[in-house]
């Protein structure tokens, strides 16, 4: 009798390479395996692949391939982009880094480790949906300011935040506007060009990439200092490019581009049906960002208050693969700062749990999630109510 593969419900996370990356990849190393910077035919055969997976990633981004700064990931590139803004703001008296309070713990836990160097730090309250209070932004705002940044859609909740609102608060007072689009790209039809942002943080394995390789956008006629120094990237990223990732990248991207508005209201319509289900099966779930627009495929939820921990574990004995807030953070033990911040207490904070759906995703795994459910969550549930 052969087993079920697990449901894997934690796209969020990271996907599953594409074959297409995989064999982008295999071409790059067994082909054009030379140094992209060496002037001899081989190295310029590797740099000519280099330049093509640069620009089939700028199509699907909505950017000029020389605003592309290749990166190990969407960590550096946020980094860059903090780190750039405030070398770059010294001179001109902006110091202060204006971020929201639902950034990825990376981006946060750089923002504190600048704060005790002595960096002035502001964070952005969110409301109880979890979207970023523009109000507040308006006030905090000011001369000495020297990046606004905030995520395009939360890890966690899905929740999709205002862009455009903020993008045009940014420009009025001078202000670099830095989105984290890590969660977006592959997700959403959200584009750079769209965007309003002066930079753009990206990682390839959230869309069926290898893991490793990530881009900055840097917005045309913005002078950006390197965080890294080197000829390579125009000399705004040393280090020799990863260029069978970069390929990997370029290519998992053009095929998720290729099918994503189709793919988006069936992934959408399966998050629904879930969590309609759950509904049903749970009369105390709570979802996190309802009412406000959210990733078609993230459904960030608690079971009352049952401790994420245990909860996420009942399931993938069930062969269902989810994750926690707090797990990326702090290994499960926490309350999730994301959760926090939307007003939860720190008791309903460690109950959040989230289903991030991917492409692969069937009728099929919705249909076992939502059994898995009845018989791991409910008793838990009910053991619970009885001994309260």
């Amino acid at each position: 009798m052969s087993v079920a593969s697990p449901v894997y419900l934690d796209h969020n996370a990271t996907t599953a390479p594409a074959p297409e990356a995989v064999e982008a990849m295999l071409q790059a190393l067994r082909q054009d395996w030379a140094n992209p910077s060496s002037m001899h035919a081989p190295g310029q055969a590797a740099r000519q692949r280099l330049g093509a997976a640069r620009a089939a990633l700028a199509r699907v981004i909505g950017c000029q391939p020389a605003e592309l700064v290749f990166t190990s990931g969407a960590t550096e590139s946020n980094h860059a982009a903090v780190l750039g803004a405030l070398s770059r703001g010294r001179a001109l008296g902006r110091t202060r880094l204006l971020l929201s309070a639902v950034e990825h713990p990376g981006l946060l836990g750089l923002a504190e480790r600048l704060r005790a160097q002595g960096t002035p730090v502001d964070l952005l309250p969110v409301d109880a949906r979890g979207v970023v209070d523009v109000d507040a932004a308006a006030r905090l705002i000011g001369p000495d300011v020297a990046l606004l940044s905030v995520m395009a859609a939360n890890n966690e909740t899905g929740v999709c935040m205002p862009l455009q609102a903020l993008s045009v608060l940014a420009r009025a007072h001078g202000v670099p506007f830095h989105v984290d689009a890590t969660q977006a790209l592959g997700k959403c039809t959200l584009r750079f060009d769209a965007s309003g942002a002066d930079l753009w943080s990206v990682s390839a394995h959230k869309l069926h990439g290898p893991k490793g390789v990530g881009a900055l956008v840097i917005r045309k006629g913005l002078d950006w200092p390197p965080l890294i120094g080197g000829q390579q990237e125009r000399h705004r990223r040393g280090g020799t490019e990863n260029a069978p990732g970069i390929a990997g990248f370029a290519a998992a991207a053009t095929r998720v581009a290729a099918t994503l508005e189709a793919d988006l209201p069936r992934i959408q319509g399966l998050r629904d049906r879930l969590a309609q289900g759950l509904r049903q099966r749970v009369p105390a779930l709570v979802v996190f960002g309802e009412g406000a627009p959210r990733l078609p495929n993230t459904l960030g939820l608690r079971f009352g208050t049952l401790d994420a921990e245990r909860a996420l574990h009942a399931l993938e004995r069930e062969g269902i693969v989810a994750s926690s807030g707090a797990a990326c953070a702090a290994g499960g033990t926490e309350p999730s700062a994301v959760l926090l911040a939307m007003g939860c207490t720190p008791h309903e904070a460690r109950a959040g749990i989230r289903f991030s759906l991917g492409r692969d995703t069937t009728d099929t795994d919705i249909a076992r999630t939502l059994a898995a459910v009845e018989r791991a969550i409910v008793p838990l549930l009910a053991e619970l109510a009885a001994a309260a």
